[in-house]
């Protein structure tokens, strides 16, 4: 019998049965039923004393682990044998835990208990966030520069930047007329964007740091730290002229190149033999160069006649050359002097998409006065009346067709140019005739335009279907996470 209330029970070290041992003793007493969780609504993290914050999604382990840390020294006086969520909304601020512990209690005798924590959370902003909002805030910048009249290298760095999520810890980015600067709160996050900037673009770099503050008695020096990072001056479409040594180190390529593609190195190609070369940073800054002419000197042409030419021969050490390209024998003619019988002979590289009577943007050189060192020094016959760059197709029916969009990072304007939509549309038509360019962009299916089939071969190039991505929206709720469902 129960020595308490005189119920028979099975013989046991206490001699009382279940209900009466658990009103004389109650093994959580001293374990706080109630906590509080610290959460800060900006960067989506809790605070794990004494002053870290880390990212925890509802249901998670790592919240479940961040929960019992909070009353660790409470449990030490009994055994912990199991702990788990109970479903709570997921707006109202309160998570709930379910512990079960067990404790030996009178004579050996092993008690169980099941109970409930509370934890309620509050908002408070993170140091990050603190200095994020403060904008002003910063200890390292990194100017990124380009002395070019156009910005189709930055539009490429920012889908980068983008895609490897590199823009996450700046305090604020600022465009300006001729780059970007990037403000970082320590000077470690700046040394990697430098790093990032040139592992992808042909760059050179340098840092310098100002003294701020000094405290004497702990000897603390606090800096503000500035990496300028300069890009070669060359973008896609480019025509360029090479110093005689550097043309002929490249395999006595052509001096007049064209750069087909920027990424870590320059692509140049040489369009009358299709010799491809690649030239890095260092060898750029070792034997720089200029480009001959900018986007706006674009000129119309329309082709009259083409002769695609099978098997030439290489000359003595010329380098590779390029597989994707068609070397042809063009007559063409400017589309502004139709009325004229003046045409003009040249070699192109674009021979695989160029028929008779289409289209094709190009430089004049036999019409211009060249301002370029190396291009003043070279014989006349062995530079071109006419290079060819891409072919011309219409451009509003392209932006009608274009059923892609691109994400673009938040940043502060300033000196805007008017020309800048006329810019980022090239940027977008690059991206739609260079597949190896796309590789490294993140593009994202526009719901808002219908899907056309990816079979009609007539038009301008497109981007299929299967490139594209889906463009994501996780709702984000109060508490962080990634969505609003809690397991019961």
């Amino acid at each position: 019998l129960c020595c308490q209330c005189g119920v028979p029970i099975p013989p046991n070290p206490a001699n009382m049965c279940v209900g009466c041992l658990r009103m004389q003793v109650d093994i959580t007493e001293g374990i706080p039923k109630q906590g509080t969780l610290h959460f800060c609504k900006q960067c989506e993290r809790y605070l794990q004393p004494p002053g870290t914050w880390i990212q925890c999604t509802l249901e998670s382990r790592e919240l479940l682990t961040l929960c019992l840390k909070k009353i660790k020294a409470s449990l030490s006086r009994v055994r912990l044998i199991d702990a788990g969520f109970i479903w709570t909304e997921p707006h109202s601020k309160r998570l709930k835990l379910k512990l079960t512990v067990q404790k030996e209690v009178i004579n050996g005798a092993v008690l169980q208990q099941v109970f409930v924590v509370e934890y309620i959370v509050q908002s408070q902003m993170c140091e990050d966030c603190h200095r994020i909002e403060a904008k002003d805030f910063w200890k390292a910048v990194v100017q990124v520069r380009q002395k070019t009249l156009h910005k189709k290298t930055f539009y490429y760095l920012e889908q980068l930047i983008l895609k490897h999520r590199l823009h996450q810890n700046t305090l604020r980015i600022k465009e300006i007329h001729d780059g970007l600067d990037f403000y970082y709160s320590s000077k470690q996050q700046a040394q990697k964007m430098v790093d990032f900037l040139q592992c992808t673009v042909p760059s050179r770099s340098k840092s310098s740091q100002r003294l701020t503050s000094h405290d004497i008695h702990s000897n603390v020096y606090n800096y503000k730290s500035t990496f300028s990072v300069e890009i070669v001056p060359i973008c896609k479409d480019n025509v360029v002229c090479l110093s005689p040594k550097l043309a002929q180190s490249l395999g006595n390529m052509s001096q007049i190149c064209v750069c087909i593609r920027v990424t870590s190195t320059v692509h140049l190609i040489d369009p009358s033999t299709l010799q491809i070369a690649e030239i890095d940073g260092n060898t750029y800054w070792r034997h720089p160069f200029n480009s001959l002419f900018h986007p706006k000197q674009l000129e119309e042409f329309i082709i009259m006649d083409i002769n695609r030419v099978q098997g030439k021969k290489k000359g003595a050490g010329a380098g590779a050359r390029s597989s994707k390209h068609t070397l042809a024998e063009a007559w063409v003619q400017k589309t502004s002097e139709l009325n004229t019988d003046h045409q003009y002979f040249c070699c192109t590289h674009l021979g695989h998409i160029l028929n008779p009577g289409d289209l094709v943007l190009g430089f004049d050189l036999a019409n211009c006065n060249l301002n370029d060192e190396f291009a003043n020094k070279m014989n006349p016959h062995n530079i071109p009346d006419v290079v060819l760059i891409k072919k011309s197709y219409d451009r509003t029916k392209r932006q009608h067709r274009r059923n892609w969009k691109l994400k673009e990072l938040e940043r502060d304007r300033e000196g805007m140019d008017t020309d800048d939509e006329r810019q980022y549309q090239d940027f977008l038509e690059d991206l739609e005739e260079d597949e190896a360019m796309r590789k490294n962009v993140n593009i994202y299916r526009n719901a808002d335009i219908p899907v056309e089939s990816d079979t009609d071969d007539d038009g301008p190039p497109r981007i299929s279907l299967a490139e594209m991505l889906e463009d994501l929206h996780i709702s984000q709720d109060a508490t962080g996470g990634e969505g609003a469902n809690m397991m019961t």
